[in-house]
């Protein structure tokens, strides 16, 4: 309405308003010129003497603009439109349609401000456009609304995704989707899993779903409750965050082992720890089913040893222990009696000066045909049946399961597979593979593997971890990665 008063007083005045335009040097002149001069108002005072003219200005026009007695100050918007006016608009028709225009705009602008002044009309305004909705678009209420009181926590609004879990030497920690990993053949390159500093390396890494509890146990013999989606998630290049900021650990405790609670904490399961120095111990994992806020212990722990490995048992399976030197030992779990979580444990696997109990693998009775994978820290392996393995009494030194030497080094760990299957292999310089347990040979024990991860000079494998088939990960191509022109090696 504001805009449309500016053209019907320049309407009023078109001769004039022409000659001062034609006779200005640029269109800023013209402007500036328009708002500076005084002009009739013509019909526009008609119009305004009416209603109250002070209601239709602009609440941020110039007070000096507007009409003032008998004559009009235009505003530099009002000016800028009659300088945007087309010629065809100066024809009576088209002038004509401005007044009528401006005219119904004042009247429309007159019943607003009745209505916003008046209770009843507002009331019946509102009624009546609401009546309008309901018959247009009205229809029965899909969504049921309860009287109901909903309790919700921080669990409820995370998703369920699967993490992988990574654990530096230094003891930082993230959680990474696992969909990020994309799968390679063996022997490729791989992708940066997680960056530490140059004296730092990933000594652990696992798979849990982000609402697991995680059992955190540590090298002293203590366990802490963590819930997995408390883990910091962060990208391939990130850090993580240091462990002792999530738990509360002591000076030189650090946690090597994690274990997914998920509801086992019932009398029909155990919770069967392996240390360093060959001690293996069950306990109830009913023992575990109360959180601590500091922590609880675990195992009593002998002098220079520590807890390496952690599993949930059936109270049934079987125990393969796996050395630092290619031995492994395989006996029932009812060799080793029920103890109390503070207990030490007996004798698992008799080792010699310089060995270390590295992986413990429990064989449940549906597992008995699957393979055992083993790993060397330079990046060969291989898998062998579970069969393979004869079962003994605990205590023994064990038979061989991969061959040491100079061409493969220490073994740094097994897992049970089976052929759908993918393992995870993480270097202590923090590049990651993931590949399918079929591209891998099935060989003997009395072997040393195929070559699973190309590493570079001074690089070690430093971890391996089961992904199972029932995960349903897509198994891509290799995405641009570097590969190993073997795919089906030769064992070595």
């Amino acid at each position: 309405a504001h805009v449309l008063e500016g053209l019907a007083v320049a309407l009023s005045n078109i001769d004039e308003v022409i000659a001062l335009i034609k006779s200005a040097a640029s269109p800023q002149e013209a402007k500036i010129q328009l708002v500076s001069q005084q002009w009739l108002p013509g019909a526009v005072m008609g119009m305004l003497d009416e209603v109250d003219a002070a209601l239709f200005r602009p609440a941020d026009a110039d007070p000096d603009t507007g009409l003032d007695a008998t004559m009009y100050r235009l505003t530099d918007a009002q000016a800028q439109a009659i300088l945007d006016l087309r010629l065809h608009r100066l024809t009576s028709l088209e002038q004509e349609k401005i007044h009528t225009e401006y005219r119904n705009l004042l009247d429309q602008i007159r019943d607003l401000l009745d209505i916003l002044s008046s209770s009843s009309r507002l009331i019946a305004v509102i009624k009546s456009e609401l009546i309008h909705i309901r018959e247009r678009y009205g229809d029965e209420r899909r969504t049921e609304i309860l009287d109901a009181q909903i309790d919700l926590s921080d669990e409820d609004l995370i998703p369920s995704e699967d993490l992988m879990i990574t654990l530096s030497h230094a003891e930082y920690v993230k959680s990474q989707p696992l969909a990020d990993y994309q799968a390679q053949r063996r022997g490729g390159r791989g992708r940066v899993a997680a960056r530490t500093k140059e004296e730092d390396f990933i000594r652990s890494m696992f798979v849990a779903n982000s609402h697991d509890t995680l059992l955190c146990f540590s090298n002293l013999g203590k366990v802490y409750w963590l819930k997995a989606y408390r883990l910091p998630q962060a990208g391939r290049q990130a850090r993580g965050r240091p462990l002792v900021n999530l738990l509360p650990l002591e000076g030189d405790e650090k946690i090597t082992a994690f274990l997914r609670q998920n509801g086992t904490t019932d009398g029909g399961h155990f919770v069967v720890m392996a240390t360093r120095n060959g001690t293996v111990k069950k306990t109830s994992a009913v023992s575990f089913g109360r959180s601590r806020s500091t922590g609880l212990r675990a195992i009593q722990l002998a002098p220079e040893d520590e807890l390496v490995e952690v599993a949930i048992t059936s109270g049934q399976a079987e125990i393969v222990l796996v050395s630092s030197n290619g031995k492994a030992i395989r006996f029932p779990e009812s060799n080793v009696r029920e103890m109390g979580r503070t207990a030490r444990g007996v004798r698992g696997m008799s080792l010699r000066t310089n060995q270390r109990v590295v992986s413990m693998i429990v064989v449940e009775a549906e597992d008995a045909n699957k393979d055992i994978l083993l790993a060397s820290a330079m990046g060969n392996g291989k898998r062998t049946r579970t069969q393979d393995f004869p079962v003994r009494r605990r205590g023994g030194v064990g038979v061989i399961a991969i061959k040491d030497g100079a061409r493969n080094g220490e073994t740094i760990g097994a897992r049970q597979v089976e052929e759908g299957d993918q393992v995870a292999l993480i270097t202590d310089s923090g590049r990651l593979v993931r590949t399918g347990v079929s591209e891998i040979s099935q060989l003997g024990r009395n072997t040393q593997g195929v070559r699973l991860i190309a590493l570079s000079e001074g690089e070690a494998l430093a971890g391996i971890e089961r992904i199972d088939e029932s995960m349903h990960l897509v198994v891509d191509e290799v995405d641009g990665l570097e590969l190993d022109s073997k795919v089906n090696g030769d064992p070595v």
